[in-house]
């Protein structure tokens, strides 16, 4: 009997990789191949996530990952500091990469895939790899054409110093100037010895200046009090999602099915994608198949549009936070935010919102200008696409 064809996953990013697991563990019997260009599954990144983020049937995929959890966060602005009682929690990428290594007898780095069809992949050497199906896993394709984005970027270093506060991450200090859009510091307690500092901006351009904003991490470290031999150095550029047209970025005739940024599976308003790639990973070791290509991008898409007629709320936010405000008191519109209860926030960053939620997060004095506020409304609809 001939060799049954795999499903080809192309990109061993968060996405790949994680529903390339789920599928080992949940659908043993198909054969999976997870082609990554890079020498490393994952990157180099730190993925940060809440308790409620993870869905139930990926829960002890997440505990192999061993992710560092604290019981409690801070966010901090001039006109208000907070600590929130719920769990908050990170893993990196060299967990993930020992992992699918472990995990995975099919999987492989430093391939260059040059060309994705619906029964297989013609990598850059000319060779030709059949499959059953074909996943496109990679990062986004330049500018992400049919999307109106902003950006959240960072640079972090992670220092071989004891933290300041070992049992509380500090997720947003916005009490730092506000330069190049809303800034802010982000301090996680690694270890007893290991502490990861990164300097984040909600900003209209995509551009990251490593070296500048490298500096300010070392600065800003100093300033708290953290010395010690720098570990290593992340930096990121997350999209954030204003407007578009959903079928123009992902048009119904592509017969590719897509995973992670590369298919828009990122929270509209913080960039993140952690929660979105196990819930994505969660739902597809649950398809009874087929597991071909026509049949995935079907499911896929359908997904996508499904994340995007929920997102409508958080792409209002973000036409306010780059449209309504100026960008030296976009901090107003998250000091605003972070007056509301616990539960509201934990529903937000899952991207579950009631419409009471949303009253709320609308209520009170705007943090931003009325007339300002509506034509950001505005323009959105008028932009929304379908």
């Amino acid at each position: 009997m001939a060799a049954r064809s795999p499903l080809i996953i192309v990109g061993g990013g968060l996405a790949g990789s994680l529903a390339a697991l789920a599928l080992a563990a949940r659908q043993p019997d198909l054969p999976v191949l997870l082609l990554e260009s890079g020498e490393t599954f994952g990157g180099n990144h730190t993925w940060s996530f809440f308790d409620s983020d993870v869905p139930q049937g990926m829960a002890a995929l997440v505990a192999e990952l061993q992710p560092v959890s604290w019981p409690r966060h801070r966010v901090r602005f001039h006109t208000r500091e907070r600590v929130l009682g719920f769990g908050y929690n990170s893993v990196n990428s060299t967990a993930l990469d020992a992992l699918v290594r472990a995990r995975l007898a099919g999987a492989q780095t430093s391939v260059e895939v040059e060309r994705l069809e619906a029964d297989g992949v013609v990598l850059r050497s000319g060779k030709r790899i059949a499959a059953s199906g074909v996943i496109d896993a990679r990062g986004p394709d330049g500018a992400m054409p049919g999307l109106e984005l902003g950006w959240q970027k960072f640079v972090g270093i992670e220092f071989a110093a004891a933290p300041p506060e070992p049992d509380c991450a500090m997720v947003m200090d916005a009490t730092v100037p506000q330069i190049g859009g809303y800034r802010f510091v982000y301090v996680l307690p690694l270890g007893p010895e290991r502490v990861l500092v990164e300097d984040t901006y909600y900003s209209n351009s995509s551009a990251l200046d490593v070296a500048e904003i490298s500096g300010r991490v070392r600065a800003l470290a100093g300033e708290r009090g953290i010395a010690g031999a720098e570990l290593r150095q992340e930096t990121g550029v997350l999209p954030i999602l204003i407007g578009g047209n959903p079928s123009v970025f992902w048009p119904a005739s592509d017969p590719i099915p897509r995973l992670g940024l590369r298919g828009g599976f990122f929270h509209a308003m913080t960039g993140y994608s952690f929660g979105l790639a196990l819930q994505i990973a969660d739902a597809l070791v649950g398809l009874e198949g087929p597991f071909d290509s026509p049949a995935l991008a079907h499911w896929s898409r359908a997904q996508f549009i499904a994340h995007w007629r929920g997102s409508g709320f958080f792409r209002l936010l973000g036409r306010m936070l780059f449209r309504a405000a100026r960008p030296d008191q976009r901090d107003r519109i998250f000091a605003h935010f972070y007056r509301l209860p616990d539960a509201l926030i934990q529903r937000f960053y899952a991207g579950r919102l009631t419409a009471m939620d949303r009253a709320r997060i609308l209520s009170g004095k705007p943090p931003v200008p009325l007339g300002a506020a509506l034509g950001a409304m505005l323009g959105l609809r008028k932009g929304s696409g379908a």
